[in-house]
C-alpha cells in the first residue's frame, strides 16, 4: 500500500505509482521510436516517511526536514547537541545530526529561503542521498539527518515515523 501514498512534497519516491507511470512514459516512447529495451527487477531497501516533528525544549516546535533514509528505532529521540565538526552538529542520541539550510543550499547550489520551502519543493532523492553520503562518507548510514534554518542550542525531542523494508522496482534499460 506504501505505493499508493505521496508526499506532500511531490518528490518522486522509488517503486511509487509516479516513478512507474514515468517509465512506461518512457517504455511507450521507445516503443514508438522503435528502440529495443528490456524491463529488469531490482531489489532495494525503500523509505517511506510519515511524519517529522522537531521540538525544542518542552514545545517550541522547530521547521526541520529530513533527509530520506532517517530512521530512530523508537521513532522519537531526545538529546543536545554535542559537538560539530566541518558544519556538521552531531546530537549526543541516535546519532542524529545537523545541518543549516544555509549548508544544504551552498551544497546543492540553491537558494531555498526557509525550511517550508524546502519541505514543499525538496531536491530528488538521488541528490537527497548524495547530501546523505557526503555528510555519513557511507551508502548504508540510516541515522537521521535533520536540516534546520538555525542549529538550536537546547534540549531537543526528534520524533521521527518512517519505515524501510526490502522492495523491488522496475528499471528500463535500452539495449
Amino acid at each position: 500500500m506504501d505505493e499508493m501514498f505521496s508526499p506532500i512534497s511531490n518528490q518522486i519516491l522509488p517503486a511509487s505509482i509516479e516513478e512507474r507511470l514515468a517509465l512506461y512514459s518512457s517504455r511507450n516512447r521507445l516503443e514508438d521510436e522503435g528502440k529495443a529495451y528490456k524491463i529488469i527487477r531490482q531489489k532495494f531497501l525503500n523509505y517511506r516517511q510519515f511524519s517529522v516533528k522537531l521540538i525544542s525544549g518542552k514545545k517550541d516546535i522547530i521547521a526541520a526536514h529530513a533527509l530520506i533514509y532517517s530512521t530512530l528505532p523508537r521513532k522519537r529521540a531526545q538529546g543536545r547537541i554535542e559537538f560539530e565538526l566541518n558544519d556538521v552538529h552531531y546530537c549526543n542520541r541516535e546519532e542524529v545530526k545537523f545541518v543549516t539550510l544555509a549548508y544544504f543550499n551552498t551544497f546543492f547550489s540553491t537558494e531555498y529561503k526557509n525550511i517550508q520551502e524546502l519541505i514543499f519543493n525538496p531536491p530528488t532523492v538521488e541528490k537527497e542521498l548524495d547530501l546523505r553520503e557526503h555528510i555519513s562518507g557511507n551508502n548504508y548510514d540510516l541515522s537521521p539527518i535533520i536540516i534546520v534554518e538555525e542549529i538550536p542550542t537546547t534540549k531537543l525531542t526528534l520524533h521521527i515515523d518512517a519505515k524501510t523494508y526490502e522492495d523491488t522496482r522496475e528499471k528500463l534499460m535500452t539495449i
